[in-house]
């Protein structure tokens, strides 16, 4: 099958992990609202990102004839029933951290994958649990202060020092805390006629036409 590949995001964490499929893609910016709908799940809402990013993203190519995947990904994690998202600045940062310390925390990865030459959306959910250290102040504002992680949900980075608030991880793919779980990813690749086992030698990824 030929195809071309595009990632809905413009995260260097996601790009390094779609990388590694050794699958040449390109990568635009969508524009979608990450509000949570009222009485919304994290789950539902972690879903309805990733297709509304996966759909914001067709909406910025321009089709040609060969099939166009698109990959959408969303990320939020769950700390005392609350949805918590991206920090944004260090004083959330200090207080989620402060929140999740000595607490078990789910995160939920959200991931589509958008045909759009048949028009065919395949998502899924990927959680995966931390169980965060019992941490100091200092220790949090120590780790914020080197490792900067605010734009990442639940305010750390666990490709980097952020290991070290962990005493325990608990799920079925690592990279889905950095916001792309690649076993899914494959195999919702698979279900739209892509083996990156026998793809990456044929696949043929011309230069898009990227509406910005």
């Amino acid at each position: 099958m030929k195809f071309n590949l595009v990632l809905a995001s413009t995260s260097p964490f996601r790009q390094q992990l779609l990388q590694t499929l050794m699958l040449p893609f390109n990568c635009v910016n969508p524009d979608v609202d990450e509000t949570a709908a009222k009485d919304e799940t994290a789950l539902a809402l972690v879903k309805r990102l990733a297709e509304q990013k996966a759909l914001a993203g067709a909406n910025l190519i321009d089709q040609t004839s060969v099939p166009q995947l698109i990959i959408g990904s969303d990320q939020v994690a769950m700390i005392n029933g609350q949805i918590i998202g991206k920090p944004n600045n260090i004083e959330n940062a200090i207080a989620q951290l402060s929140a999740a310390s000595g607490q078990a925390i789910t995160f939920y990865t959200g991931l589509a994958v958008f045909n759009c030459d048949n028009q065919r959306m395949l998502s899924c959910v990927e959680p995966f649990t931390v169980h965060f250290k019992s941490l100091t102040e200092a220790q949090i504002r120590y780790y914020i202060d080197k490792e900067q992680p605010l734009y990442c949900a639940g305010s750390f980075k666990v490709e980097g020092l952020g290991i070290a608030l962990f005493s325990r991880l608990e799920g079925d793919d690592p990279n889905t805390l950095i916001g792309l779980p690649l076993i899914r990813l494959i195999d919702l690749l698979a279900q739209h006629g892509v083996d990156v086992l026998s793809e990456a030698s044929n696949n043929q990824s011309n230069n898009i036409g990227l509406k910005y």
